[in-house]
């Protein structure tokens, strides 16, 4: 009792100071949990940028396509059709973009014959719900190339793939179980969400605050749990070995060329990697943005030529 009575009534200068550190501790964890889930729910519901066109009077004369994520209901995308029975290139935008800004990327590929398609994933452009970083988005890229192998004028077993950060992850992660998928360019790639969470309370800056980090990072898993045995793309990287793959990777985001090298030693060639001057394809000038642009068809064009049908 008199323990107890202590801590009602401290006099003694060690309980005085017990107290105060319990105070300080719960009022340091009720700050960091407030700020952590804010970032969080950011992350989740990122700021939207997307851009409406007529597809009618649009070079390269592109299509609607619609096609249905399981649980998360109708979507659609932009089909630029290519040769017939030619490889379909994806294109998989980053994270706060859209598909509206990789358009000439989109026309650039189409010049040379590839079907394309472009898409917005959860939270980003016109689609609804909200971002998981990459783990649902994985679905809704399968759903989409599932939707682009029934036209019947496509070639339904060979496709590539093209993202950026998050989008480079979800075309990683979906090739390493879809055989479809011939070649890969990924620039900036991470081997699991927790890596862009933590880039994200970075770039909020508060990187430098570990515990905010660490409470960010078990926040977004307890909201995505259903997600908790999806293993580390370091884990199953080596699944590409025959998969034509083109890693890249800028100096602009450290943590980001860390993962990017991290992930080209641990697969498998055919696989090469570069490093960009800079990144995010819809800042760049015209022509460095050219550049790329020829860089990305080349890659695809030696290693998943458009196959004529006759």
């Amino acid at each position: 009792m008199s323990f107890i009575s202590e801590f009602r009534y401290p006099s003694a200068w060690y309980t005085k100071l017990v107290i105060a550190i319990l105070a300080l501790s719960i009022f340091v964890l009720l700050v960091v949990g407030s700020m952590s889930g804010y970032l969080v729910y950011r992350m989740v519901s990122p700021p939207r940028s997307h851009s409406d066109i007529i597809l009618d009077n649009f070079p390269g004369h592109p299509l609607l396509l619609n096609f249905t994520v399981a649980g998360e209901g109708p979507r659609d995308g932009w089909f630029f059709p290519g040769l017939k029975s030619a490889p379909t290139i994806i294109l998989c935008s980053s994270y706060e973009s859209s598909r509206g800004e990789i358009l000439t990327l989109a026309t650039a590929l189409q010049d040379q014959q590839y079907n394309v398609l472009v898409f917005d994933f959860s939270a980003h452009g016109t689609a609804g719900g909200r971002s998981t970083l990459g783990f649902q988005e994985v679905a809704e890229l399968r759903a989409a190339m599932d939707a682009v192998a029934k036209r019947g004028d496509v070639n339904a077993n060979q496709f590539g793939l093209w993202g950026v950060n998050m989008g480079a992850y979800v075309a990683l992660a979906e090739a390493t179980n879809d055989s479809r998928v011939r070649a890969i360019a990924a620039e900036s790639p991470y081997a699991s969400p927790d890596v862009m969470v933590a880039l994200q309370v970075s770039r909020a800056g508060l990187g430098s605050f570990r515990l905010i980090t660490r409470a960010s990072q078990i926040i977004f898993q307890r909201l995505y749990r259903q997600f908790r045995n999806v293993p580390s793309l370091k884990m199953s990287i080596s699944r590409l070995s025959g998969v034509a793959q083109l890693y890249m990777e800028t100096p602009e985001d450290p943590m980001l060329a860390a993962a990017t090298s991290e992930l080209f030693r641990l697969s498998s060639p055919p696989h090469e990697l570069v490093v960009l001057q800079h990144g995010n394809y819809g800042g760049m000038l015209d022509e460095e943005k050219r550049n790329y642009e020829n860089r990305i068809v080349s890659f695809f064009l030696l290693n998943l030529p458009p196959v004529s049908s006759n």
